[in-house]
């Protein structure tokens, strides 16, 4: 499953203030955004009255308890009257869903880890959008033409039990240097444990195409057996039989907030960290195209960054201000300066193709 935390995240509140493309008076009505590569534009104005007459939005692998999704849903029913419905599944399998039901689309938008992006791309199953946002979104997170579009992001971060660990660790040192059990994931399957290994990588000169820094640092760790072949759960955090799980952040602070902020610490690694994300892509054959684009402008909006902070992922437009609330279930922004995204997910492909076998020779042969 791709989604963190389906049971136990369970965000119920609701937005009472929505600041985006207010009727009467909001500033990006009027702003024309492309539909498409090299077609017509559209206004907001426009889009939001041919998605209105469309009257429905459904979704893939955007459950209501995903990211806080529920509100965004919500809002998209209260002030644009569209009814909505998701299946949950894996960004492979609604790549597929797309693909298979060319000439029977029931499927309008979807939202699939980054290094998805270019495979709908390469399947020809996504439309572009670019939204009235376009400018906001680093060059990163999104593909050229808006077949793509990141709408949150995440990073590896450390979540540290502090009954266990009077000092948690604030760096990559620092967890090297201490004498407590850490929990990585199975990086044999796992992308969240693989994206550990890259995390540290980078953290020491490496990149997607280098990842010998962070195979050398968990082989290090792991001949002092400081590593557990513990599952990164929640059950197995609560146990507290390990003491540092490496996690992305929204499961990280989820955790914590779940288990007790006055008992676990999360830190982003002072020397760098990855940071990576989830995007929507519409479907080509989108049966309700209009109501899947609004839907994208309106995640990207304040509201629905907002919305989707509240459910633990950080935003991707740095200039919305959260409400002081919401703004404390995250980290604050400074603790993010030395992370950075893969820059080319095809290479970061053919690289995590072959973590599982140098982690089995040169990890897993030190750990009990």
């Amino acid at each position: 499953m791709k989604h963190w935390l389906k049971k136990e995240l369970a965000v119920g509140l609701v937005l009472s203030v929505l600041v985006l493309m207010l009727a009467a008076c909001g500033s990006n009505n009027n702003k024309e955004v492309e539909s498409s590569a090299g077609a017509e534009k559209i206004s907001v104005a426009d889009l939001e009255k041919k998605a209105k007459e469309e009257g429905t939005v459904v979704s893939v692998g955007m459950p209501d308890t995903w990211a806080n999704w529920k509100d965004t849903w919500g809002d998209l029913q209260t002030k644009y009257s569209l009814a909505h419905t998701d299946t949950d599944m894996s960004s492979a399998e609604e790549i597929a869903k797309f693909e298979a039901e060319k000439a029977k689309p029931t499927a309008d938008i979807g939202d699939v880890g980054i290094a998805f992006g270019s495979v709908a791309i390469d399947k020809g199953v996504t439309q572009p959008y670019k939204t009235s946002y376009w400018g906001e979104i680093p060059d990163w997170a999104k593909d050229k033409d808006g077949h793509w579009i990141v709408g949150y992001q995440g990073s590896i971060s450390f979540l540290t039990n502090t009954k266990l660990v009077q000092t948690p660790p604030k760096s990559w040192e620092d967890l090297k240097n201490g004498d407590y059990k850490i929990i990585v994931g199975d990086v044999t399957k796992a992308a969240q444990a693989q994206m550990a290994v890259l995390a540290a990588a980078i953290a020491f000169g490496g990149d997607e195409s280098n990842i010998e820094p962070g195979i050398a640092y968990f082989e290090d760790l792991a001949k002092k057996g400081r590593l557990s072949n513990a599952e990164a759960s929640l059950a197995n955090i609560e146990k507290g039989e390990v003491q540092v799980t490496l996690l992305w952040d929204f499961n990280a602070l989820n955790y914590r907030d779940q288990l007790g902020k006055d008992q676990y610490n999360v830190a982003i690694p002072k020397e760098g960290s990855v940071v990576s994300g989830y995007a929507t892509i519409i479907n080509k054959y989108a049966p309700h195209p209009n109501a899947a684009k609004l839907a994208r402008e309106y995640i990207l909006s304040d509201a629905g960054q907002i919305n989707l902070a509240k459910g633990y992922a950080r935003p991707i437009r740095d200039s919305v201000k959260l409400p002081d609330d919401v703004a404390a279930k995250l980290l604050p922004t400074a603790d993010y300066a030395n992370v950075k995204p893969v820059g080319d997910f095809k290479v970061w492909e053919a690289t995590a193709k072959t973590i599982p076998q140098l982690w089995q020779e040169r990890v897993l042969v030190h750990m009990s």
